[in-house]
């Protein structure tokens, strides 16, 4: 009688990581959306779950480029901080270790509307 024999394929160690906002981490960006919503500022937004960074896309208009970032990038932690929020033409308007210091940058524009 012959012996069969059989191939086993390893799972792979580690399967690739996917950053993403935690509730915590979207209460206080909802209720910042929520409240510029009400002003009449922004429209719409997005979300985007990547490998190494999770985005929050901020819309005036559904059809165009977000105007603002929130990015939550994990291997920053150490150094600059993970949150940081990025204008449209690629500059970082502020970047930190607490969220909600970070969002306090897109609060100061909402006091500007309402002046």
């Amino acid at each position: 009688m012959a012996k069969m024999q059989t191939t086993v394929t390893p799972f792979p160690e580690k399967y690739p990581e996917i950053t993403s906002f935690h509730r915590t981490e979207l209460t206080p960006i909802l209720s910042l959306y929520g409240r510029m919503v009400a002003a009449g500022e922004w429209r719409d937004y997005g979300i985007s779950s990547l490998r190494d960074v999770a985005i929050f896309s901020v819309f005036r208009h559904s059809a165009e480029n977000p105007i603002y970032r929130i990015e939550k990038n994990p291997k920053l932690t150490r150094k600059q901080g993970q949150y940081s929020v990025v204008a449209q033409n690629g500059k970082t308007l502020r970047r930190g270790h607490d969220l909600k210091m970070v969002l306090r940058v897109l609060e100061q524009k909402m006091i500007r509307i309402v002046n």
